[in-house]
């Protein structure tokens, strides 16, 4: 991860990736923890209706630059971001552990 000041950040963060309209609908949902994030994607905003624990929602733009990070309790409506195009989710405290804050730019790398 970079942030804007230039700074190199890195937490390595076991990442599953929702693409299609159902994985994206479903989400976290009926989860009771996360282990990593998801990446919803395209996406921009989410809700926690039905959620069982806490997460933390980053807002991406198209070049997985955060926008912003909120965290949200169950069962709130998320307002969408307009500049967003992805969402990161993760548990509750998540992304401050992993520096995850407006500015920084998120890297997905595939490993193996």
């Amino acid at each position: 991860m970079r942030a804007a000041s230039g700074e190199v950040l890195t937490a390595q963060v076991p990442l599953e990736i929702s693409a299609s309209y159902r994985a994206r609908t479903k989400g976290l949902l009926g989860r009771d923890s996360v282990d990593g994030a998801m990446l919803l994607s395209p996406a921009s905003g989410v809700h926690t209706f039905g959620m069982r624990i806490p997460i933390d929602v980053a807002y991406l733009d198209r070049r997985l630059t955060v926008i912003a990070v909120r965290t949200m309790i169950p069962g709130r409506l998320g307002l969408p971001r307009l500049r967003a195009r992805h969402v990161l989710e993760a548990g509750a405290g998540a992304m401050a552990g992993w520096g995850i804050r407006a500015g920084v730019r998120v890297e997905v790398e595939e490993t193996h």
